[in-house]
């Protein structure tokens, strides 16, 4: 009789569809003594986490619309920006104070909407978690959600479910994660149930200029003439204002501490030190490079944190000092009229060295896993704007032409693209303003940021900062 019971509870988290709700769960029908209906250790239907392309559970618990009552599901411990390979533990959490037993269903997705990554499940007895695959738009989709065992609560009012998604081995650009909870009042039918949905994104360590680790670029600017920087969040329009930096210091901002925002950041010349305050807390400066050195800050060791690394045109050496291992790493790779251009052009998540060669319009790549690449792209004035324009985790080569305002882009997912943006006093200013994995398009004119958007399309000018201001997003660009 308990085994029974415990189905019966199921059948309000594990029904989704009604036309289809006996073939896609196999249920059986128990004796005419309980009159009751079971549900078998399966658990929903794939396919209703409200991701692109998906409805919800709403489709068969329809009483209350979705995402209303007291109640919610979450994502948490999803980091800001993800590894390659990384094996990250992710916990969700169905929640509702009057509910009486929970679900969920959560899949994880790239900027093309197909599946990424892989997961592992707890080890439970009996197993509380189960991997289900679905089709959406003809492409297989993966899920994680509970079973029949899963759906008591783990506390008063909610219930916690923990899998690990491992991260795939090449960055795929934005990964977003999109969950369906199921707050049930467990009367045997699937009325007076509420459901809820919700989503979270990690990115692949590339958000420039982000000083509120929302995934999305900020418009931000360094005075020199007051060492100040000021920047307007994109999460919720805030405006700040922190005084890091003296005149004649070089902006080198970077996420130095690995915790998913951009750090004010300046190196100075005279002296070759860097300067760092970290949003984390405290500062930090480091003896690093010569007045004539070009400062070309990344992550070249992959660990999700920005190395002091400096281009030394007189001998086409690259000097960098890893954060993982504080050692320093020597390369020579360029020339004394090369523009650098680092950037992880093979996606393993580390800056690969790279060179434009304006005298013969070539790029020159060191890719730390793919190898070394030539490709000639560009004409003597252009500058190099390199970045990820497609989405897909890897660096872009990319040309801003000034005597046309073009902008010439060599994607290495969706090819060439050419497209008109711009005037030949503008300052490009390329970063993810939007926060959906690409490089937006972007100038600098006059104050003015012209800005276009490659979510849609469309563009937008904002007014911020003055003529002799630094644009944040340029310091990551060669200048």
């Amino acid at each position: 009789m308990q085994a029974v019971s415990r189905k019966v509870l199921f059948v309000k988290l594990s029904v989704v569809a009604v036309a289809v709700v006996f073939a896609a769960f196999g249920f059986q029908q128990f004796t005419a003594k309980y009159n009751k209906v079971g549900a078998s250790a399966s658990g929903p239907t794939p396919s209703h986490t409200g991701a692109p392309g998906e409805s919800n559970c709403t489709a068969c618990h329809s009483d209350n619309p979705v995402n209303t009552g007291s109640g919610g599901v979450s994502i948490s411990a999803l980091p800001a920006n993800y590894l390659p390979n990384q094996q990250i533990p992710v916990t969700v959490t169905t929640s509702k104070e009057d509910a009486v037993i929970y679900g969920f269903q959560i899949t994880a997705l790239d900027g093309q909407n197909r599946r990424v990554g892989t997961y592992t499940l707890a080890s439970q007895s009996p197993a509380q978690t189960r991997i289900a695959n679905g089709i959406v738009g003809g492409v297989q989709r993966s899920y994680v959600e509970h079973t029949i065992d899963g759906v008591v609560p783990t506390a008063f009012g909610s219930k916690s479910w923990t899998f690990t998604w491992t991260a795939p081995a090449q960055r795929a650009g934005k990964v977003s994660f999109y969950v369906a909870g199921n707050a049930a009042n467990s009367d045997g039918g699937t009325s007076g149930d509420y459901i809820y949905t919700n989503s979270r994104s990690t990115l692949s360590g590339s958000a420039i200029s982000n000083f509120d680790a929302d995934g999305k670029s900020d418009v931000a600017v360094f005075r020199p003439s007051s060492g100040t920087w000021f920047s307007l969040n994109s999460t919720n329009g805030n405006f700040n204002a922190v005084q890091f930096g003296a005149t004649g210091d070089r902006i080198v901002p970077g996420d130095y501490d690995g915790d998913g925002r951009t750090d004010y950041a300046v190196w100075r010349p005279s002296s070759g030190i860097w300067y760092v305050l970290k949003s984390s807390g405290g500062t930090s400066s480091v003896q690093f490079g010569a007045s004539d050195d070009i400062p070309v800050g990344g992550d070249y060791d992959g660990d999700l944190k920005a190395d002091f690394a400096v281009y030394r045109p007189s001998n086409g050496f690259w000097y960098v000092n890893r954060s993982s291992t504080n050692s320093l790493s020597v390369t020579q790779f360029g020339n004394s009229t090369d523009k650098p251009a680092q950037g992880d052009y093979d996606a393993d998540g580390k800056t690969d060295i790279a060179v434009y060669r304006p005298s013969s319009g070539t790029w020159y790549l060191n890719r730390s896993t793919a190898g070394q690449l030539a490709v000639q792209f560009g004409l003597s004035g252009d500058k190099p704007v390199q970045g990820d324009y497609d989405g897909d985790g890897k660096i872009d080569i990319a040309l801003y032409r000034p005597s046309d305002g073009g902008w010439y882009l060599l994607q290495s997912r969706d090819g060439f693209t050419a497209l008109q943006f711009g005037l030949s006093t503008d300052k490009p200013i390329p970063a993810d303003y939007d926060g959906d994995g690409k490089t937006d398009v972007a100038v600098l004119r006059g104050g003015i940021w012209y800005i276009r958007r490659s979510t849609d399309g469309s563009f937008y000018g904002v007014g911020f900062g003055s003529s002799e201001d630094i644009p944040v997003p340029s310091g990551y660009l060669a200048q």
